[in-house]
């Protein structure tokens, strides 16, 4: 499929550098001429490819230049570990960053992966919290999640068997157990 080669005609000049005509030939196991094309073909689609002359030439991109194919921000990075907990992530105040991860990661797959993807998605869940309870309201589960992230001290007020207590808490991180979001911090 032309649209797998030209990644990885972009993939290939991006992780080794320059390369011939010949080389990238035989990489991707085509004609010089079909490789001749691809390049153009990138290089119409604004992927800036140099052509370099002569015993020492080939084929290079721009100097600094990187390519993000899926074109995941940082915020969509992160929440990919929560890709198989929507419901937690949503609760984390990430479903939408989620939800856009996702997309981005099916667009960027071949069709056969991601029909694939879409159908572990219909056919397997994961269901965190526990049988014949209901789930926790997630409160301030949000705020604290972004105190995590940015190694803020959070002030809490939770009430004991003997009364109430206040604490400041340096936050380390959050767990998901049985259904129930724990803050992990040392006081």
């Amino acid at each position: 499929m032309r649209a797998d080669r030209l990644v990885s005609l972009l993939l290939l000049l991006q992780n080794r550098g320059r390369l011939t005509a010949p080389e990238l030939a035989a990489e991707l196991e085509v004609s010089v001429r079909t490789v001749y094309r691809d390049v153009e073909a990138l290089a119409a689609s604004g992927v800036p490819v140099v052509a370099e002359r002569g015993p020492l030439g080939g084929y290079r991109l721009l100097d600094g230049y990187r390519t993000r194919l899926t074109g995941l921000n940082e915020a969509e990075a992160g929440a990919l570990p929560l890709a198989a907990l929507p419901g937690q992530a949503q609760d984390l105040g990430l479903g939408p960053v989620l939800a856009s991860a996702r997309r981005k990661v099916g667009a960027a797959l071949p069709d056969a992966a991601a029909e694939r993807m879409r159908l572990v998605g219909e056919r397997f869940h994961v269901d965190a919290p526990g049988w014949f309870r209901e789930a926790d309201p997630a409160g301030h589960l949000a705020a604290v999640a972004r105190a995590v992230w940015e190694q803020r001290v959070v002030r809490a007020r939770y009430r004991r068997w003997r009364g109430e207590v206040r604490r400041e808490l340096c936050p380390l991180g959050i767990v998901l157990k049985g259904g129930l979001w724990y803050l992990v911090a040392a006081s």
